[in-house]
């Protein structure tokens, strides 16, 4: 992947929380550079990240964009409906329903799909995101040398969710509390899923 090149990663990012303090954020990037794959970027009460990718070559460059205590290389499964996703990445097990559509994911659908994704457009409503949703960032960089631009398109509440990592229940739903810290931002506080376009590239 060359330095000067910016890469183009489009899906859908679930965050969410659990009663027992761990939060997970799901990435699911039907197009990308490595083709199609899925990701999960998890943080536990004491504050451990951990990197669950399917393949090296996906987690040695997610690795290198964000900041991990561990990676781990596992199969990454999904079933996506109109409703309920489920995914299963190694040790984790993860269920979740979605809400009714937001005010705020019909805004993001009406924006044009050609100019959600320009990072131009990212890098101007960062501050309008950072107002409605603390913690928030659409552009930023989490060091080594990559930034990065999130084109958000739509927003679907989830409702509730079943989670299991390494056999243990991790409760029920919960807010993302304190915020992830794998970048520069976290996901939403409400849980909620994503559909965004990512751009990676030189950070100058």
């Amino acid at each position: 992947m060359g330095r000067q090149k910016r890469l183009v990663f489009d899906g859908w990012i679930a965050g969410l929380g659990t009663t027992s303090g761990t939060r997970i954020v799901v990435g699911r990037w039907p197009r990308s550079p490595f083709g199609a794959f899925g990701d999960v970027m998890i943080e536990d009460a004491a504050g451990h990240r951990r990197l669950l990718a399917p393949r090296p070559e996906i987690a040695e460059f997610i690795a290198a964009t964000y900041t991990f205590d561990s990676v781990e290389i596992a199969h990454f499964g999904v079933t996506a409906a109109r409703r309920e996703w489920a995914i299963t990445a190694g040790p984790l097990h993860l269920a979740f329903e979605l809400g009714r559509r937001a005010p705020l994911g019909y805004l993001l659908r009406a924006v044009p799909p050609p100019l959600a994704r320009r990072p131009a457009w990212a890098a101007a409503i960062d501050r309008p995101a950072r107002w409605l949703m603390p913690g928030v960032s659409t552009r930023g960089t989490a060091g080594n040398d990559r930034r990065e631009w999130y084109g958000a398109q739509d927003l679907r509440p989830i409702s509730a969710a079943v989670a299991w990592l390494d056999g243990v229940d991790l409760g029920s739903l919960a807010k993302v509390d304190p915020p992830v810290r794998f970048g520069f931002g976290s996901v939403p506080a409400e849980p909620a899923l994503v559909r965004v376009t990512t751009t990676v590239g030189p950070g100058t």
